[in-house]
């Protein structure tokens, strides 16, 4: 008998170790619906575990019209693989049941398959999981030089605490002071402000060769960033920090190229990220106004049924979520979607703004250039009410090996930023699953709707073979995957016994491409003024003539890549 389900704690983040054993714990509960399998190796030789779910007893996987699911590129950003394992929890819990939203779960692991890679980042993430952590962007392999570095600070837990957080030291020309109303908090001076007590602002970590008056904070020797190593729209270093040598030099990305390469039926796809509390939808390189019309209307649709789900706010990459106006930021997106042509979403999980009650009007990059103050004391007051005082931890002295007397303090970016505390966690992971199944539902999926035998003499036949795409989209799913010529129609196939001379074809091709089939979604509303000229272009038949006595067996196949397969057997009669 299987085993039963897990259960795993949502509020606590799985080192690698049990993270595997947790994954396999799941394939073992559920081997009717759960594979595991290693997609590569990382850098430092740990596999990248894919999980597969879906319904064997209907149809293999690669069958199957899918959806990818991945977390946790970026190293310290854990939550992401909390919410890929609390998605795949909640299929599997569901799953049998007859209540409807267990009904949509029977129905989405009968129909499609889910690829779901919780950690795509094994060495960042257990670096950043470690006992004295370290908060590297992503792999730990040294990029782009291998030497350590001979002076300046490394930024790194000092004090052993676990965290790694700000050291405040007293400085005539420090640019900060403490808030007259609270002195936890520290703020910035004013410009020409003079006579006050003033603060230098530095990253927790130790000193090499520090000359008593100057440093300088070193860059991670571990400089390189896996969401800027996709090939699509890739760029060199000096244009993209972290791009890597070459379009996926890294063994992490080429793992996930590779996979999806060799998994044509993936039509959408998911990343979750932290932070900021926001769904973010292609483009990253074009306005919405240069973007091909049909994709940004599908995105804005499905976008707009991720804010319905979750609350979170959906908005454009490149209109709304550029680091700098004057710059673009590629990665995973540009390979998904501008590349392969479809549909993608990161996920920015959480954010402590929201909860804090700060407003989303200062911008979602610009806030963190420059803000009003009063945002920090709301933050401040919800670390001290909701948090027990540890998203901003209390000034405390210690003695710096170089720097002398220091205090350690001020706001836990890892555990209350770049993260939810800990009973927040399966809240904020629990607003996507309805959404990402409703995505998966809505992708392609030919089925069968009529096989047509007729005789035409003694031992002449015409076979006809219809299908439909049963799906919302339609088979390309994206207008970006006819451009970039990435799909191809429905391929029919006519598969005559082997090696009898009195079978023949007469007519027709053995193996043809026909139409790309839409979806059911409408072309145009019901009051367009001009009709909808293809009200069948869900359908497609073929058509062979062939030779051969009564009681022959063919089989007759049909594919589109991400709207499955169907095949079926007749009998010549």
């Amino acid at each position: 008998m299987p085993s039963p389900l897990p259960r795993p704690r949502f509020d606590q983040f799985y080192r690698y170790d049990a993270l595997t054993a947790l994954l396999f714990a799941y394939a073992e509960a559920r081997p009717n619906l759960v594979s595991v399998r290693s997609i590569g190796k990382s850098h430092e030789g740990r596999d990248i575990w894919v999980v597969v779910v879906t319904n064997l007893a209907a149809g293999m996987d690669i069958d199957k019209p899918a959806m990818w699911i991945d977390g946790n590129i970026h190293a310290a950003e854990l939550t992401a693989s909390t919410a890929c394992l609390y998605y795949l929890h909640q299929l599997l819990e569901l799953h049998g049941g007859t209540s409807p939203e267990a009904q949509q779960i029977n129905r989405l692991l009968d129909t499609r398959t889910l690829y779901i890679v919780p950690r795509l980042n094994p060495d960042g993430a257990e670096l950043a999981l470690a006992d004295r952590p370290r908060h590297i962007r992503s792999s730990t392999r040294p990029y782009p030089y291998t030497e350590q570095p001979v002076d300046g600070l490394t930024m790194e837990d000092v004090d052993g605490d676990g965290r790694i957080l700000t050291m405040r030291v007293p400085d005539p020309h420090g640019g900060y002071k403490k808030h007259a109303g609270d002195p936890r908090l520290m703020v910035p001076r004013e410009p020409g402000e003079h006579g006050g007590e003033y603060y230098r602002l530095i990253p927790e970590g130790f000193i090499r060769n520090h000359d008593g008056l100057t440093l300088r904070v070193n860059n991670d020797r571990e400089g390189l960033d896996l969401n800027r190593n996709f090939p699509g729209e890739w760029r060199q270093e000096f244009q993209q920090v972290g791009a890597g040598p070459y379009p996926t030099s890294e063994p992490e990305v080429r793992a996930m190229v590779e996979f999806v390469s060799g998994h044509p039926n993936i039509g959408a796809a998911v990343s979750f990220h932290t932070h900021s509390g926001v769904i973010l939808r292609p483009s990253s390189t074009r306005s919405d106004k240069e973007m091909t019309a049909e994709d940004l209307w599908l995105f804005q649709q499905f976008s707009a049924l991720g804010e319905q789900h979750s609350g979170y706010p959906a908005i454009s990459i490149y209109e709304d979520f550029r680091y700098d106006p004057k710059d673009v930021i590629t990665g995973t997106q540009d390979w998904l979607y501008e590349h392969l042509g479809a549909l993608f979403w990161v996920v920015e999980l959480w954010s402590p703004k929201r909860e804090a009650g700060v407003a989303d009007d200062h911008g979602w990059i610009d806030w963190y250039r420059r803000h009003p103050v009063e945002d920090d004391l709301k933050l401040l007051r919800w670390s001290d009410e909701h948090c027990d005082g540890l998203a901003h931890v209390a000034w405390t002295p210690f003695q710096h090996p170089q720097l002398g007397s220091v205090e350690i303090g001020g706001w836990d970016k890892m555990n209350y930023w770049r993260n939810p505390p800990p009973a927040l966690r399966e809240r904020e992971v629990a607003r996507f699953p309805a959404w990402m199944t409703q995505i998966a539902m809505s992708l392609p999926r030919l089925e069968l709707i009529r096989v047509e035998v007729r005789a035409l003499g003694p031992d002449m036949w015409r076979v006809r073979l219809a299908v439909a795409n049963a799906g919302y989209l339609p088979a390309c799913v994206t207008q970006r995957a006819l451009e970039r010529k990435t799909v191809r129609g429905v391929m029919f196939e006519l598969h005559l016994p082997s090696g009898d001379p009195a079978v023949s074809l007469v007519s027709g091709k053995e193996r043809f491409e026909g139409p790309h089939l839409d979806g059911h979604a409408p072309r145009q509303s019901q009051l367009a003024f001009l009709a909808n000229k293809q009200p069948t272009g869900d359908r497609a038949v073929a058509e062979w003539v062939v030779r051969a006595p009564v009681g022959t067996q063919l089989t007759l196949s049909a594919s589109a890549e991400r709207a499955g397969a169907v095949r079926t057997e007749v009998v010549l009669d």
